[in-house]
């Protein structure tokens, strides 16, 4: 059944222009908090997103992704370049609290949505805007897209081993962080119209999300000389942590180890070799040397035999799940972090739920991701369009 609590932005209204992945995470996160996300597609066409296959799998027409992103919404079809459509739009502007946009600079403008004119039509209204690049400068009109913001941000030069190639991040991380900085900027946003009235534009970029994500390693980098880390040639985990940060191969499988002395991981695994690396300094200076012989001895036996020898002594280390294995963990079932979502046509997607809780309840919702325009005719009467 619906998760029926009392959500926080119940009764707030967002109208999503947004597409692909980063602005529809904002309008997912909203959703999942109680507000009534209106998702304004192109007719027929509707949210690009809905053909960007992950994939061969196929669920209903649309792809896993856009079902993944785009639940508990509304979809209202409008052609922004239509004068009688543009106009109804208008309209539903006047009823809105939040609005988030993710064309690239200038479109928006042409159509004449953007905030300065938006503020005319609302306003109290919180505008959101995604770029790839902000609004000026030499990357402005390039591609905001995840993996060639990563790339620009530098976070792709500093994974992967020392030796080895730059190595992207496995999943839209741009997309993801800077439509959850988007909602951060939103609500705070909501928070001023309650205390002042007025309304804001809410900016961020791939890019701004990307350096944020690296503060703390940027803001070592700064202060230290404008020095750049090394990455271990061999198990890099941290560009900036010594010995033994890293994912060792068992000979099962992997496990993770953090941070912990290295003469005390020596006495624990009986590997006389690291025990007598007892200053500091050479943790680090010394990485990949003191990582090649824990590597090697790890390798010898299980995860389960390191694991029964490490937990025990509070050292920081952890196996290395893939997917299948995770889901049958007891404590990934205890979360309880799956849920379905259904719709009208017999879809039924197996997902993952709101991750925030609040008082200890349990945000899910049974909604899926709407068809192109499947609300326009409700939308159009509810507000007298």
């Amino acid at each position: 059944m619906v998760n029926k609590i009392k959500r926080p932005l119940e009764g707030v209204v967002v109208l999503e222009f947004s597409q692909f992945l980063a602005g529809p995470v904002a309008g997912l996160r909203m959703s999942d908090l109680g507000a009534r996300v209106i998702k304004i597609e192109k007719p027929e066409v509707g949210d690009l997103c809905r053909y960007i296959y992950l994939s061969d799998t196929n669920l209903s027409g649309d792809n896993s992704l856009f079902h993944a992103i785009n639940r508990n919404k509304e979809s209202f079809v409008a052609d922004l370049k239509n004068p009688s459509d543009l106009e109804r739009i208008k309209n539903l502007i006047t009823k809105a609290d939040i609005i988030t946009q993710n064309f690239r600079p200038g479109v928006i403008e042409r159509i004449g949505l953007d905030y300065d004119n938006v503020k005319k039509i609302n306003s109290k209204i919180v505008y959101g805007s995604i770029t790839g690049y902000g609004d000026k400068g030499p990357w402005r009109d390039l591609p905001g897209q995840d993996l060639l913001a990563q790339s620009r941000s530098g976070i792709v030069w500093l994974n992967g081993n020392g030796d080895g190639a730059p190595t992207p991040m496995g999943l839209a991380v741009a997309d993801m962080f800077a439509g959850h900085f988007l909602v951060q900027g939103l609500v705070s946003a909501l928070f001023k119209v309650l205390k002042t009235g007025e309304g804001s534009h809410v900016q961020t970029s791939l890019i701004e999300a990307m350096l944020d994500f690296q503060f703390e390693v940027l803001t070592t980098y700064l202060n230290n000389g404008k020095k750049k880390p090394k990455r271990s040639n061999y198990n890099n985990a941290h560009a900036y942590l010594a010995a033994p940060y890293g994912i060792y191969k068992t000979s099962d499988g992997y496990i993770a180890i953090s941070m912990t002395p290295v003469p005390k991981l020596g006495e624990l695994l009986n590997l006389e070799s690291i025990q007598k690396y007892t200053k500091q300094e050479d943790w680090f200076i010394k990485r990949d040397e003191i990582k090649k012989l824990i590597g090697d001895f790890i390798a010898t036996n299980t995860t389960q035999y390191w694991l029964d020898i490490l937990q025990p002594a509070d050292v920081w280390c952890s196996e290395v799940l893939e997917w299948d294995r995770m889901i049958e963990h007891e404590g990934f079932k205890v979360i309880d972090m799956l849920q379905h979502i259904k719709r009208f046509d017999g879809l039924d997607i197996e997902t993952l739920r709101c991750p925030i809780r609040f008082n200890n309840d349990i945000l899910k919702s049974e909604i899926a991701a709407p068809l192109i325009g499947q609300h326009t005719e409700q939308i159009i009467k509810e507000f007298s369009l």
